[in-house]
């Protein structure tokens, strides 16, 4: 297995970053407006805001990402850590890439005291599902939405 770096992002990053975040729409079926995409990325690099963002790197290039959310909750004090998006480039599957970033996920959730991480995933997901599974539990909750337009 090549080594992974995992890094926070830069301004500079973002032509890095975006390939990687337009795979991940296209594997949602998803179409995110450039607005919102641009916005992401503001809030990514702003130390006032909950949102984060890292890269994963092999041989200098990038080949996946994790956004994460820290969000108050009424069962604690703490933030708990929502792990929003995860993605590896599909040439980059099955190399531990997802596990590592999940893992450095899980080791700044504990720098912040945060209580937890959680996260969602489709349920056709399923080699996602196999990381998760090994990784970590599932709660038993269903998510119920409504969605406005």
């Amino acid at each position: 297995m090549q080594s992974v770096e995992i890094k926070a992002i830069e301004n500079s990053d973002f032509d890095m970053w975006l390939p990687l975040w337009e795979g991940y729409q296209r594997f949602y079926k998803v179409d995110i407006p450039h607005a919102v995409t641009r916005n992401t990325w503001e809030r990514f690099l702003d130390p006032n805001e909950p949102m984060h963002a890292v890269l994963a790197m092999t041989c200098g290039q990038p080949c996946g990402f994790a956004h994460t959310v820290y969000q108050r909750s009424t069962w604690t004090s703490a933030d708990y850590c929502y792990l929003q998006d995860l993605f590896v480039s599909p040439d980059a599957r099955g190399r531990g890439i997802g596990r590592a970033l999940i893992e450095h996920v899980y080791a700044a959730a504990k720098l912040r005291k945060a209580p937890r991480v959680h996260w969602l995933t489709h349920e056709t997901n399923y080699p996602g599902r196999l990381l998760y599974d090994a990784v970590g539990e599932r709660s038993g909750f269903i998510q119920y939405r409504k969605v406005f337009k």
